[in-house]
């Protein structure tokens, strides 16, 4: 600690940020805030810079989450600010994965939209006994492999008919095999389609799932500004 500058007791600290001590005893054993000094008797004081860290703490936690906030202070005060920046890196380009998959998602729905209800293909595999493979891939211009590819891929669940075995495809396996063929034209990998079938299935519909996407459009533009504030913060603090 510098001569001159004002020393703070941990209740003192505490109170200037909104935390308990222990909670303040707890951020410096975990590396959040660098090491205090220490009185003769064992008392730990606290000074400027401990308050700055704690508020950087605490701008970083709202977009990168408290194990990688405590991460990246850590690092910085293990003097490894080049390790610290790496893990702002990460956590940008994981958001950016999930950005990506959103897209992905978005563009699954475009080739939905006004399918499902609206146009004779889209019910033509509501009959009783669905439609075959050859039909399938004739509705939506693919050829029989690749639906046979994608079905052992796990993206297509076709059922089968009782007795010759033959696969029959519903109305939502057509509409997951026309996600499928427009993401595959758009060069997305079996595990970025995944988990599109999986949320289409899971809500039901594509307009559940459209209102998922947009939600979840407005989550991840909250974080990205958060994580934004968490980087301004903690540049200052590297000042």
């Amino acid at each position: 600690m510098e001569n001159g500058e004002r020393r703070l007791r941990t209740v003192d600290l505490a109170r200037a940020v909104g935390l308990s001590t222990q909670q303040v005893r707890n951020y410096e054993d975990a590396g959040v805030l660098p090491p205090a000094a220490r009185t003769e008797a064992g008392y730990r004081v606290f000074g400027e810079r401990h308050r700055e860290a704690l508020l950087t703490y605490r701008a970083l936690q709202p977009g990168y989450g408290a194990v990688a906030a405590t991460r990246i202070m850590r690092a910085v005060h293990d003097g490894d600010v080049a390790g610290a920046l790496a893990l702002v890196d990460a956590a940008h380009a994981a958001l950016h994965e999930e950005r990506a998959a959103l897209r992905t998602a978005s563009e699954a729905l475009e080739a939905l939209a006004g399918r499902e209800t609206s146009t004779p293909s889209a019910r033509s595999g509501e009959g009783p006994h669905g439609l075959r493979i050859g039909e399938v891939a004739a509705l939506i211009g693919v050829r029989t492999s690749a639906l046979r590819v994608w079905e052992a891929a796990g993206l297509l669940v076709p059922g089968r008919e009782p007795g010759t075995g033959y696969r029959v495809y519903g109305p939502a396996d057509v509409r997951d095999a026309r996600v499928v063929r427009t993401l595959r034209r758009s060069h997305h990998l079996f595990d970025r389609i995944r988990p599109v079938l999986d949320d289409l299935r899971r809500a039901g519909s594509s307009a559940a799932l459209r209102a998922a996407v947009e939600t979840r459009g407005h989550a991840l533009t909250a974080r990205t500004r958060a994580m934004l504030a968490g980087s301004a913060a903690l540049d200052a603090y590297l000042e």
